[in-house]
């Protein structure tokens, strides 16, 4: 008799474990609960389906030249948003144009909530990302060439041409993918991390911490 309430628990365990799904991912970095709120949408709400039509499908916000000289590492990324293709809303994706000034680059960094593909259209692309291994893996990119980033593992573009700019278009695999740049999130977080933290983690000095803080802005 207990066999046979074991096997019928296992298989009770079995159909639910094929009915049950998964908790859905996170459009943000945090979601804290208000249980005041009756309601919170993860995403965006959406206007009814018969109010649709063909301009929420398409977008030129990716036609225009980033401004590469608005910081000071010479990359600029204008993102797909809701506001500009309102239409995205839901789909899981987001879409990306990626200008680089010659011999600059975008700074390592990482997506939380998305894996990435780009595309090289101008110039030559030095790519790469580090896998949690510590393991390298790097490709030079000319127009036409792909790469892939894996979700959350950081990454860099760095334009290998010494005077023009470069392109590229990427795809990522989030209505929002987040982005954490490793330098800034380290050395100028609000409020600051403790200096012997940084310290002992990058084995500098105060002076170095110093430097590094008024380099990046902070």
């Amino acid at each position: 008799k207990c066999v046979v309430l074991f096997l019928q628990l296992c298989l009770g365990l079995t159909l639910l474990s094929g009915l049950a799904k998964p908790d859905p991912d996170p459009l943000q970095d945090y979601c804290i609960a208000d249980t005041k709120s009756p309601l919170y949408l993860n995403g965006a709400p959406y206007l009814n389906p018969t109010l649709a039509h063909s301009s929420h499908f398409t977008t030129s916000a990716l036609a225009k030249a980033g401004d590469t000289k608005a910081n000071q590492f010479g990359f600029s990324v204008t993102l797909t948003t809701l506001a500009n293709l309102p239409g995205i809303n839901t789909m899981g994706l987001t879409m990306a144009r990626v200008d680089i000034a010659a011999d600059d680059l975008v700074l390592p960094h990482s997506h939380p909530r998305a894996s990435k593909v780009t595309i090289c259209l101008q110039g030559v692309i030095l790519v790469g990302f580090v896998d949690t291994s510590n393991r390298l893996f790097t490709q030079k990119l000319e127009p036409g060439d792909s790469f892939v980033f894996p979700r959350g593992l950081i990454h860099f573009l760095y334009n290998m041409e010494p005077e023009k700019p470069a392109l590229a278009i990427s795809g990522l695999s989030s209505q929002n993918p987040g982005a954490q740049i490793a330098s800034r999130a380290a050395f100028v977080s609000n409020p600051p991390i403790l200096e012997v933290v940084l310290e002992k983690a990058f084995q500098i000095s105060r002076q170095d911490i110093t430097k590094i803080r008024k380099n990046l802005g902070g």
